[in-house]
């Protein structure tokens, strides 16, 4: 069965490279043991992680489940055609599926299914699973656009009927849009994808399927028998059937994301991985139950693994100190490694460099100080607000004070898609021209020359969006606050939330700047096309500049290193001509664990902390698992 692409409606998006980077813990527990059966699993032992941030949706391919928090359980859960080893080496999953370039020109790729690849309900996982993963991300099959939509001034969408009524699926991937056609063997093993286009990092573009396909079938078109379900999903896509795809595009952007506890029906939270979700209590933890039916290479040998939430990360130390959490991986800060240190020797420390950035972003179309319509539809005031606004951020002081503590070398970072110390990076900073417009030191001058320009009256108020429960955050809002309000040009108004990653997208009206991290998912030149592009799946903001996009494209099918980084070098000075936002520093990274755990090996990009799940083990006392409280 081969299926062509809608050419009713194409929508502009991009992949999801990067991702969006928080209970009275029960009693210490007993010698857990380290008693084996016929599966490899440690019987009787259980591994507590600590995190900053709780899971909250199942679909992390859609725009609002696109989060680091929501990806690490998906990790432990899901398989894929390949993973980073820990020399950011790309290797291929042969327990999940095999791919392979069957055709240069055009660029066509073959992926073959395992033969026991199984959903944990039984249900083959296969091509069919693949075909709406491809279908949703593409948006090769949306009937109605971003802009289409209609909101009120909360946010709620005011033209609700008319979007259900049409195609939308809200993750859509200019990337993955690239595979213009695929084709399906009659036994579903086996998918075969042909590009349009030559894309450079295809094989990070289409790994593994979100969300089992006839799991959404079955709820969308009300079909009870699983088999039956995945023939829909084929049915619908091949014939382009708007009705079915409409249904199966609302359950796919919604029926995922639970947020606060497990629903009742486990479909919506299958695992085809070694560990399957047994339990959920709000805003406190995860528990993961090995699964002893899994037979790929990947399996658990701890039993049950369980993530604890707390954004305070000295919080997280007691919690270490008093064997409620065994291993944690929190934003580094000075007092924290400190406090780390001094726990003895029952416990190891690990520092380095994370593949995470912080950076602040600006809204374009939010009816706030930085859109132009606020101004009458005069961009070039608009502009010039942002610009002053983005001189005045303390990018320095910010790194002074809160992260060379950590490390002595640090340095502000200044490219928005390079990492500091990669060879392309040092190209990149000279041409993007961030530091000659935005100074390290913030430009009072400069920023009250533009303001003057513009002929707003001062001080505007900026609603600045960041987790509330973070305390690094918080110290850098500080540290903001008062170099703007020193400057009289701005008043900064606290608009920090818990809620902040789901927010980004679907509250885009209750804030002006947002403060927070993109951590990186892959080692992809083209990660950043999925923030800065129109209607691209990480661009929250309305912005739009067709150039970037025009660039970005080039990017995407260029293999020569010198013309990556001119074109990336092009890009990022129209990021900063048009104010899109600024970078501040690459994260210093701290893991710390009990001595009592073994096979603890993070790498820089995601999962991090999560890799090598399937080496951990046990040596003596851990967290007592809280699914056992009862």
């Amino acid at each position: 069965m081969k299926i062509r692409r809608l050419t009713a409606f194409v929508a502009g998006a991009a992949a999801a490279a990067l991702a969006v980077s928080a209970c009275t813990p029960p009693d210490e527990g007993g010698d857990t043991g380290t008693g084996g059966d016929d599966s490899g699993i440690q019987t009787d032992t259980a591994v507590t992680v600590g995190w900053n941030q709780p899971f909250y949706e199942y679909n992390t391919s859609s725009a609002t489940g696109n989060a680091t928090a929501n990806a690490n359980i998906l990790y432990l859960i899901q398989e894929s055609f390949n993973y980073y080893d820990p020399e950011l080496n790309l290797v291929q999953n042969e327990d999940f599926g095999t791919y392979e370039v069957i055709n240069e020109d055009p660029l066509t790729v073959e992926y073959t299914f395992a033969d026991d690849n199984k959903w944990s309900d039984g249900t083959p996982v296969d091509a069919v699973d693949l075909l709406l993963q491809w279908g949703a991300t593409s948006g090769h099959f949306n009937t109605i656009g971003d802009e289409e939509i209609e909101y009120d001034d909360e946010g709620n969408v005011t033209n609700q009927d008319e979007v259900d009524s049409n195609v939308y699926f809200n993750g859509t991937s200019a990337t993955v849009g690239y595979i213009g056609d695929v084709e399906l063997s009659e036994d579903n093993k086996t998918l075969t994808a042909t590009y349009d286009v030559n894309y450079a990092d295809w094989e990070v573009n289409l790994t593994g399927a979100a969300v089992p396909a006839h799991v959404v079938a079955m709820h969308a078109l009300d079909i009870e028998d699983p088999a039956e379900a995945k023939q829909a999903v084929k049915d619908a896509f091949e014939n382009e059937d708007t009705e079915a795809l409409a249904a199966i595009s609302k359950f796919w952007n919604e029926g995922f994301a639970f947020g606060d506890s497990l629903p009742e029906d486990k479909s919506l939270y299958l695992s085809n991985g070694a560990y399957e979700l047994v339990e959920m209590v709000a805003g406190q933890y995860v528990t993961l139950q090995a699964r002893e039916d899994f037979t790929g290479s990947h399996a658990a040998s701890v039993e049950r693994i369980t993530v604890r939430y707390n954004e305070d990360p000295m919080q997280q130390v007691l919690a270490l100190e008093n064997g409620e959490i065994d291993v944690m991986a929190p934003q580094a800060t000075a007092d924290l490694v400190e406090a780390l240190n001094g726990l003895g020797d029952g416990y190891t420390v690990l520092t380095g460099i994370d593949g995470t950035y912080e950076h602040v972003d600006l809204q374009f179309t939010n009816g706030g100080p930085f859109d132009p319509e606020t101004y009458g539809g005069d961009e070039e005031t608009a502009l010039k607000v942002r610009q002053a606004f983005l001189k005045l951020i303390p990018r320095q002081e910010i790194v002074d004070k809160l992260i060379k503590p950590l490390n002595p070398e640090a340095e502000v970072r200044q490219s928005y898609n390079v990492v500091p110390g990669s060879p392309m990076y040092d190209g990149v900073v000279a041409a993007n021209g961030q530091a000659e417009a935005f100074p390290l030191e913030n430009d009072v001058a400069g920023a009250e020359a533009l303001m003057e320009e513009a002929g707003v009256e001062t001080p505007v108020d900026v609603r600045i969006l960041f987790g509330a429960s973070n305390a690094r955050r918080q110290q850098q809002y500080a540290i903001m606050a008062e170099a703007f309000n020193q400057s009289g040009l701005f008043n900064l108004v606290d608009a920090s939330s818990d809620d902040w990653g789901s927010m980004l997208d679907s509250a885009t009206d209750q804030y002006d700047a947002a403060l927070f991290g993109w951590q990186s998912t892959s080692t992809a030149v083209t990660a950043g096309n999925a923030n800065y592009g129109t209607g691209q799946i990480n661009n929250f903001y309305g912005y739009s500049n067709p150039e970037v996009d025009e660039l970005q494209d080039q990017l995407s099918v260029e293999t020569d290193p010198a013309e990556q980084e001119r074109l990336l070098g092009e890009i990022e000075a129209h990021l900063v001509n048009d104010a899109f936002g600024v970078t501040i520093f690459q994260f210093p990274s701290v893991t710390a664990y009990r001595n009592t755990v073994t096979g603890i090996d993070p790498i820089t990009i995601s999962p991090t902390v999560f890799y090598g799940f399937w080496n951990w083990g046990t040596t003596g006392d851990t967290a007592e698992d809280p699914g056992e409280e009862g």
